[in-house]
Formats: C-alpha cells, sequence, structure tokens
C-alpha cells in the first residue's frame, strides 16, 4: 500500500475524511470547596476560549491547513467551545512523504508547518465532587480533515499542550477515492496503530491500550500516564502538610479515579457514604 500510495494519480480531488477524536483528562485532588472552587476557576482561565483558539490554530498550522473561519464561546458557569472552519493546503513534494509515513508528528516547540472542506473542534467539562476532594478537568478535540493531509501530526502537539494524565485516542478513514484508472483507496496512508505516531517521550510516559479493526481502518487508543508524583496532582495543598496516612489515602483515591477513567468503568464494590469504594 505504501509504494502505490507514494505514486498514486487521483481522479479529481481526495474524497478520504480522516478524523482523530481525543477525549483528554487531568486529574487532580481538591481538598476543600474553596479548593474545588479556585481549581475550576484556575482550568476556566487556563483554558478559555481563546487560549483554546491559540491552540487550534497551532493545530491548524501543524496539519497545514488554511482557517476560513472560527466560532469561540465561554460558558457560565464554566467551560468553553471552539469550532474551526479549515481548508486543505497545496501540499509540496518536500513535505509529502512526511504525511503520508507512519510516524510521529512534531512536538510544541518544533511546529514548522501550513486544510478544505474540514474542520477542528474542541469542547471543554471542568468538574468536581462534592465528596473525595478529587476534580477533573476533560477537552473533547476533534480534528477531521479532507484531502491528503493528515490529522495525526497533531497528536504530539495535543498531548503535550493539555497535559494529560488520560488520553483516549479514536481515529477513523470513511468513505473512498479514486485514481485515474478507477480503482477504489479506501485508505491513503499506512497505519498499523495510533501509536506509531507519537513522539518517544509519549511513549514512554503512558501505558497504552489498542482496540484496531483494520478491515474498518478503525484505530483506538487508550493512555494512562505512569508516574503519580502526588505533589503534582495536589491543588491548594503541598504534599508536606499531610501525614503518610492521608497522603497514602489520596494516593489510592486518585489512582482509583485514574484506573476507572482509563478502562471506562467504575471499579469493584458499592461505593461508601462518602462516595468512595472500598
Amino acid at each position: 500500500m505504501a509504494d502505490r500510495s507514494d505514486r498514486l494519480r487521483l481522479h479529481g480531488f481526495n474524497n478520504l475524511t480522516k478524523t482523530l477524536s481525543f477525549n483528554i483528562y487531568d486529574i487532580c485532588y481538591a481538598k476543600t470547596a474553596e479548593h474545588r472552587a479556585a481549581y475550576i476557576d484556575y482550568i476556566d482561565e487556563a483554558y478559555n476560549a481563546e487560549r483554546l483558539t491559540e491552540i487550534l490554530t497551532q493545530v491548524s498550522e501543524i496539519i497545514g491547513a488554511n482557517i476560513l473561519n472560527v466560532a469561540r464561546q465561554d460558558y457560565e458557569p464554566q467551560g468553553a467551545s471552539v469550532t474551526m472552519l479549515i481548508s486543505e493546503e497545496p501540499v509540496t513534494a518536500q513535505a509529502e512523504p512526511g504525511l503520508r509515513a507512519e510516524r510521529p508528528g512534531p512536538l510544541p516547540d518544533t511546529v514548522v508547518a501550513h486544510l478544505d472542506k474540514s474542520h477542528i473542534t474542541v469542547h471543554t467539562y471542568p468538574e468536581s465532587h462534592p465528596d473525595g476532594g478529587i476534580s477533573t478537568f476533560r477537552a473533547d478535540i476533534d480534528v477531521s480533515t479532507c484531502g491528503r493531509i493528515s490529522p495525526l501530526r497533531a497528536l504530539n502537539y495535543l498531548i503535550h499542550e493539555f497535559e494529560s494524565d488520560i488520553v483516549t485516542i479514536d481515529y477513523r478513514v470513511r468513505g473512498f477515492t479514486r485514481d485515474v484508472a478507477g480503482y477504489k483507496h479506501f485508505i491513503d496512508h499506512d497505519i498499523t496503530s495510533i501509536q506509531n505516531f507519537m513522539s518517544e517521550d509519549v511513549r514512554e510516559r503512558y501505558r497504552m491500550v489498542d482496540v484496531n479493526v483494520y478491515q474498518q481502518n478503525l484505530f483506538h487508543t487508550r493512555m494512562l500516564l505512569d508516574d503519580l508524583d502526588l505533589d503534582n496532582y495536589l491543588f491548594g495543598t503541598d504534599d508536606d502538610e499531610l501525614d503518610s496516612e492521608e497522603a497514602a489515602a489520596i494516593r489510592d483515591r486518585l489512582e482509583s479515579e485514574m484506573l476507572e477513567i482509563f478502562y471506562g468503568r467504575n471499579m469493584p464494590g458499592p461505593p461508601s457514604d462518602n462516595g468512595r469504594r472500598p
């Protein structure tokens, strides 16, 4: 497939639609109601509509796009959304092999690049629970492109930019395009796993699980950050303020929350009165 794709001559526009969907989670422990409110305020400010627009603008540059239109909104009491319509630029001969190859895209500090009938969207969902002290921030991101440009190039940038604890990624290629001989192509690039488009540092930091349906061009990867440094998850509290027993209990609570989100199901056992599971 790789050799045929490299010399592929199409009849008309490339009608393949490539969609990359993220659910990105940030988890923290906020001990008091005041801490939880402050966390929500912090997330709302750090990822407001203006900041999200900047992030999506970078994504459009990475994958090689023109921005046609931007709609954005901050919500009350919290959350924000941004939608961009984008159009494809001609891909230069020098850049083209990199867009087709199964290899990682650039990191945030190495963005060098520039879509049509395509879009990028992001929606944020900060939330917390009054019991247990756990607060979460979720960002849902969709990068959908037509033509030769691949949204997979934005993987590394988005994972780094949101400082993700848990990531679930879906990639799907839909439709078909025809070459000059009338032969249908249901995919125009090689892919065996989304992981192959990630940088080495990302693969080293995360535990990953794949579920792929190659016959349908459906690819799914779940990611869980391996190292839980408790101090990085405390909001409004320092780890030196905790005794060893409380620190261990908070760590268990965080690990349980992250595993439940990673596997998409509650841990066994009924919740206790404070919302925790035994």
